[in-house]
């Protein structure tokens, strides 16, 4: 399926621009291995992160990215590229999450996302509910995280 685009920018996006079955498609942004370093130092300070002698020993034959770094680079994208500036209002959680490979320094990733669901709130008409699955890719086309979230999106028009 080709990616699906936007009629509207980001900041006069609202949920009836969003498309069930829309396939978005946005990056790239390139990690050093020093960025890797610099992060899990702070925020995940296993051996694998941060030390390049014992994570050459480790399973994973070098440094890796944090899980969690990883994330926070899937949401920059989807930030900066599909949540609307206006009509987003968050998300009650993701159901499931998974690094199914590494990132590692040099890696070059884009996002893929897939709105899965589509609904207006029965018990709150002037927002949206949208589903969808969100992989994080890297230069070989290979998904090193892949998320099931949930969404809400002001509406532009209220529900009749």
């Amino acid at each position: 399926m080709p990616a699906a685009t936007f009629a509207q920018a980001a900041n006069e996006r609202y949920f009836e621009d969003y498309e069930l079955g829309g396939v978005y498609e946005f990056g790239a942004v390139t990690v050093s291995e020093s960025e890797i370093i610099e992060f899990a130092q702070r925020f995940d300070p296993q051996p694998f992160h941060i030390d390049p002698q014992l994570a050459k020993r480790s399973i994973y034959g070098g440094i890796i990215a944090s899980g969690w770094h990883s994330s926070s680079i899937m949401m920059r994208l989807l930030v900066d590229n599909f949540v609307s500036s206006v009509a987003g209002m968050g998300s009650p959680g993701v159901d499931q999450i998974r690094w199914p490979i590494p990132v590692r320094g040099g890696d070059e990733l884009s996002i893929r996302i897939t709105v899965t669901e589509m609904r207006r709130s029965k018990s709150k008409p002037d927002r949206g509910i949208m589903k969808n699955l969100t992989v994080l890719l890297n230069q070989n086309g290979e998904v090193v995280l892949e998320m099931q979230g949930t969404s809400f999106i002001a509406c532009r028009t209220p529900a009749s």
